[in-house]
């Protein structure tokens, strides 16, 4: 598969400088520029995932009229970590 480019994008010096600034030995200012977008588009499907089990959470607490409130789900949160942290000895 052949690799494509990004158009080129205008930015404020001021947005140049800082990202110069910030690049890691050996690091292009196109690598960082790519592995940016990476991790945006990353973010934005588990961002998107998100939303989608939370629409069929709810979807589904209608179907069923089984609700839990806040408190009983911290409280399970709560007692998952100190089963977890037993168990590992923490």
């Amino acid at each position: 598969m052949k690799s494509a480019t990004f158009p080129p994008l205008r930015v404020e010096p001021e947005l140049r400088d800082a990202v110069q600034s910030v690049l890691r030995e050996g690091e292009s200012l196109s690598s960082f520029v790519e592995q940016s977008v990476r991790a945006n588009i990353n973010q934005r499907r588990m961002q998107q995932e998100f939303i989608e089990r939370g629409l069929r959470s709810r979807d589904e607490a209608i179907q069923t009229g089984e609700y839990y409130s806040a408190e009983e789900v911290l409280a399970e949160i709560d007692e998952m970590l100190r089963s977890s942290s037993a168990k590992t000895g923490k």
